[in-house]
């Protein structure tokens, strides 16, 4: 922070950048109960309407980790292709820890989040030393480097077999069993609550000084860094959050398939991850659970029906790159600001509501 403790502003320049994303925190306000309620009803509806529970906990699973991806990417204007260092070491470490050291789901999940924090951290303050292209081909070796530690650690990881039997343990209170994990309509419901306690959590960040001063951080870092802040500590610290936030995503999902397969840390893993956080649409949170449940749906069908469908997969993700390229929460703002300009609202010469202007973009 800089010398005054004020925040700086989240946008370093108005723009059309600028206004999109005042914009969609404006339309987000404006939702019946606003993006939490939204949420919530999302993931009481989520069981209900797709096919299997499993399924409806696998979207979770990947929100949690497009969210993480999303601050780094849509707020902090970091791509890194390193996630699923995170994600995998969650799963094995969450995994490890539940077979040889006996641990519970709940101390599991905060080992699983406090290693995370901390591999993070040190990756990102390896990584930011550059910048660019620079910048994600480093987070590219590092991926590639904790993949081939893990398949050499076979004893620890089980190399191409994965690490088998991995728990389920259920959450208990003083030895009494409060809910029995092994049931699938069951996990959801603990995921989905977890799920919820993030998205909330990650809001106040975006919501908070340090998310303002990220995003204005991701708009001139020159300027920021001149107003005396020490831009260095925020990408890292954005980086520890995004780490905490993956890999209990990546425990949870071990716990799922009840066994952490080597797929985890590898490098198909992080581009899926960012696949997904460009699906939902960058600098949207609500967008990250679109581009997680348009994945694992999208991906469930096209598999059925062709053994290449990753090829229609890539087509579509053209598509949507070139025709939204908001995401598919780019599409949903735009079919509300065409309703609500049907309503008769005043419009400036860029489409965006004359009032639009939330002080930090909240999704």
């Amino acid at each position: 922070m800089n010398a005054t403790g004020e925040p700086l502003p989240a946008q370093s320049s108005p723009g059309r950048s600028g206004q999109r994303r005042d914009a969609s925190a404006s339309l987000c306000s404006r939702l019946p109960g606003g993006p939490a309620a939204v949420v919530a009803a999302l993931l009481v509806l989520m069981p209900v309407v797709l096919p299997s529970r499993t399924m409806a906990t696998e979207i979770l699973i990947f929100a949690m980790a497009t969210l993480a991806c999303n601050l780094l990417l849509g707020y902090g204007g970091l791509l890194s292709f390193g996630q699923a260092i995170f994600f995998g070491s969650g799963a094995y470490l969450s995994s490890l820890v539940m077979i040889h050291g006996g641990f519970g789901l709940l101390p599991a999940l905060l080992t699983a989040a406090v290693a995370g924090a901390i591999l993070a951290a040190l990756v990102g303050a390896l990584a930011i030393r550059r910048t660019g292209i620079y910048f994600v081909m480093m987070t590219l070796a590092f991926n590639q480097t904790a993949y081939f530690i893990a398949y050499t650690l076979s004893d620890w990881t089980g190399g191409d077999n994965g690490l088998l039997d991995v728990p389920r343990p259920s959450p208990t209170l003083f030895g009494v069993t409060l809910v029995d994990l092994s049931d699938a309509t069951a996990y959801y419901a603990f995921t989905a609550a977890l799920f919820f306690l993030i998205f909330i959590a990650v809001r106040k960040i975006i919501a908070s000084p340090f998310g303002s001063t990220l995003i204005a951080v991701r708009e001139n870092e020159a300027r920021a860094g001149a107003l005396g802040y020490d831009t260095r500590n925020f990408k890292i610290v954005a980086f520890a959050v995004s780490g905490a936030v993956t890999a209990p995503a990546g425990a949870l999902y071990a716990m799922l398939l009840n066994f952490a397969p080597l797929e985890n840390i590898q490098l198909s893993m992080s581009e899926n991850i960012v696949i997904m956080t460009v699906i939902g649409g960058t600098g949207s949170l609500l967008g990250s659970l679109l581009g997680a449940g348009a994945w694992v749906i999208i991906s469930d069908i096209l598999s059925e029906i062709w053994p290449r469908w990753l090829i229609l997969t890539g087509g579509a993700l053209i598509l949507i790159v070139l025709y939204l390229p908001g995401g598919l929460w780019g599409g949903v703002e735009s079919l509300m600001r065409r309703f609500r300009r049907g309503g008769g609202t005043r419009r400036t010469p860029d489409g965006v509501p004359e009032n639009a202007g939330a002080a930090h973009p909240m999704e």
